[in-house]
C-alpha cells in the first residue's frame, strides 16, 4: 500500500492566524502518538497573511481518514471551527521517501 501526503491550506478569520496554528500545532502533538502519521508539519504563509499550511504524511489514506473520528481530532477540530475561514486541499500526493520518511515497503 502507498504512503498518503496531504497538503493543506487553512485560513483564519482576520486576526486568528496564531490562534488557529496553536491549535494545529497542539494537533501535531497528539499525531506524535501515532505510528501511522510520519509528518504534520505547521508551517505560516511567510506573507503575513492569514493561512497556514499543513502537510501531512500518512502510512496510508485509510489511517489519515480514520484520525479524523479519534475522539482527540473531533474536539480539535470543533474548537478550531469558529475561528477558521476556510481550507483548501491543495493536493495529495504519494511520498516514496526522504527525510523523516519512512521507505520501509507496506505493500
Amino acid at each position: 500500500m502507498s504512503k498518503f501526503g496531504l497538503y493543506n491550506k487553512f485560513t483564519a478569520v482576520e486576526g486568528k492566524r496564531d490562534a488557529l496554528a496553536e491549535m494545529l500545532l497542539e494537533a501535531s502533538k497528539s499525531m506524535e502518538e501515532l505510528n501511522d502519521c510520519e509528518l504534520y508539519v505547521v508551517s505560516l504563509d511567510d506573507d503575513g497573511s492569514d493561512s497556514i499550511y499543513v502537510y501531512e504524511v500518512w502510512s496510508d489514506e485509510n489511517a489519515h481518514q480514520a484520525s479524523l473520528s479519534m475522539e482527540g481530532a473531533q474536539t480539535l477540530i470543533q474548537k478550531a471551527k469558529p475561528i477558521i475561514a476556510g481550507v483548501e486541499k491543495i493536493n495529495t500526493s504519494l511520498p516514496v521517501g526522504g527525510k523523516g520518511i519512512s521507505t520501509t515497503s507496506q505493500d
